[in-house]
């Protein structure tokens, strides 16, 4: 697979980025001068925390100062990122996100607002998930699946990583869109997921490419389809969903760099360009490839139009699955 290729619009962005760091540099004059923390509102581990680390290596060395990453796991993510929305302004605390940032505003009261508290620099990557069956479910492509759901209303299974999950609503809004009835069985986390799922004890999954590639290639699970837009490079024999039978059907996973409102233009500006020089390392790109994931390096406001967009798409998904989480 030919990684470098599939990434040719970083390369405007990255013309873009440094011609807008020329102009700010003399206003961040000094920036960084010390220790840049990485707030991870997940457990270690996974591909989000996987991919905050690989940027932050990746950024610690182009800036000259040691980023740290900052576990802070709690409440669907909510700790963390409320840690975050209180740091001082400096340009000293970032925070990289997933789709629980966006599904969140939908699912539970915060004590952040999710546009106005942060600034967002730029989306790092984006990745998709593969609707993944067991090999005893007697389907090999979505409109056969659909037509075994249809069948067996109320009787097939999927697991996901947790209430509110991104996989768990991914699974929600199958149903809406094609009018069948699945049963939820949530786990504490994508491995026991995967794990249930290898042992059969649920029929399918919307599982995390990275997760679930390897079973795929083994014969251990069968990908029929996977979420996104377009096909995964990790993957491009795996028809999409929306191309082979639900039209519209986008479930996408993403890690966003952001910092807390307030925080300067130039340091932001700084930071962008870092970050999408970065995501040119062909090192790079091969590592987050290797974790089912996409360079992107979109500007601050694609990224903050992209949120704001996941924000209103998951609303209407959780109250169709009558959630809430106090």
């Amino acid at each position: 697979m030919n990684v470098v290729k599939s990434f040719h619009p970083l390369r405007s962005a990255l013309f873009s980025a440094l011609a807008l760091l020329s102009t700010t540099a003399c206003l961040a004059q000094g920036y960084p001068g010390k220790t840049i923390r990485m707030v991870v509102p997940i457990a270690a581990g996974g591909a989000t925390d996987t991919a905050a680390r690989l940027i932050s290596q990746k950024l610690s060395e182009q800036m000259g100062v040691p980023i740290v990453v900052d576990n802070r796991a709690g409440a669907g993510t909510v700790l963390g990122t409320e840690l975050v929305a209180k740091a001082p302004p400096d340009g000293y605390t970032l925070m990289s996100v997933a789709p629980e940032f966006s599904i969140n505003p939908s699912l539970r009261k915060l004590p952040y607002d999710p546009l106005k508290d942060f600034v967002f620099i730029t989306q790092i990557a984006s990745g998709q998930y593969f609707l993944s069956t067991h090999p005893s479910l007697p389907v090999k492509s979505t409109r056969e699946f659909i037509a075994l759901a249809k069948a067996r209303p109320g009787q097939v299974t999927f697991a996901s990583s947790g209430n509110g999950s991104a996989n768990h609503l991914a699974g929600v809004m199958f149903q809406h869109m094609t009018g069948t009835k699945l049963i939820h069985f949530p786990y504490k986390g994508a491995g026991p997921a995967v794990t249930a799922l290898l042992s059969g004890e649920t029929d399918f999954m919307f599982s995390n490419v990275a997760s679930a590639i390897t079973y795929v290639k083994s014969g251990k699970l069968r990908a029929i389809a996977s979420t996104g837009a377009k096909r995964s490079l990790v993957a491009p024999e795996v028809p999409t969903i929306t191309e082979s039978a639900v039209p519209g059907f986008v479930v996408t996973g993403f890690v966003i760099l952001m910092a807390p409102a307030g925080t300067p233009a130039a340091i932001i500006a700084t930071l962008y360009a870092e970050a999408v020089k970065a995501l040119q390392s062909a090192v790079l790109k091969d590592r987050l490839a290797a974790l089912g994931l996409e360079a992107v390096g979109s500007s601050p406001q694609e990224c903050s139009a992209f949120i704001a967009a996941e924000i209103a798409k998951w609303a209407p998904v959780v109250k169709a699955a009558g959630m809430k989480v106090d």
